[in-house]
């Protein structure tokens, strides 16, 4: 008889304690081809992804993935993760949570994936911080000042 690892249950209780504590839950995951995510969103080869009630529909945490649906640009997408593929699960606001210990292949994992899977949990806080980053839209530039559309009637 096989043992399922203690990973996805890790998962469900760092998940549970962070709603629990009114934290945001986010998951960092590795992608490869057994990941589905939107196109455009993964940075060297890993993503972090907002796990929140208020962020996804349909969320389960099974032992050999997790499934949800959620909005990338106002585009509905349906994600399905790999357990083995996850890094670590932690609240946004304190970097407080685990890091897993990559499941791939040595061969199938990029040496930033692996430095990032072997990183705590407190690094995964700037890892966060620094993909938000990439991923948001370049900001349009300031508009030139204009004069006041205002005339002074006597």
């Amino acid at each position: 008889m096989s043992t399922v690892s203690t990973k996805p249950y890790l998962m469900r209780a760092i998940w549970e304690w962070c709603v629990d504590q009114g934290f945001t839950p986010y998951l960092a995951a590795l992608v490869d081809e057994n990941t589905r995510v939107p196109p455009g969103y993964a940075r060297d080869g890993q993503i972090v992804l907002n796990l929140s009630p208020d962020a996804t529909g349909q969320l389960q945490m099974a032992n050999d993935y997790v499934s949800f649906q959620a909005r990338f640009g106002g585009v509905a997408h349906s994600l399905v993760i790999p357990v083995a593929n996850v890094i670590a699960i932690y609240a946004r606001e304190n970097g407080q949570g685990m890091a897993f210990e990559s499941e791939l292949e040595a061969g199938d994992a990029a040496p930033e994936e692996t430095a990032a899977a072997d990183a705590g949990v407190e690094d995964m806080a700037e890892t966060t911080a620094a993909l938000q980053r990439e991923q948001e839209p370049p900001a349009a530039p300031p508009r030139p000042p204009r004069g006041s559309h205002l005339k002074v009637v006597k």
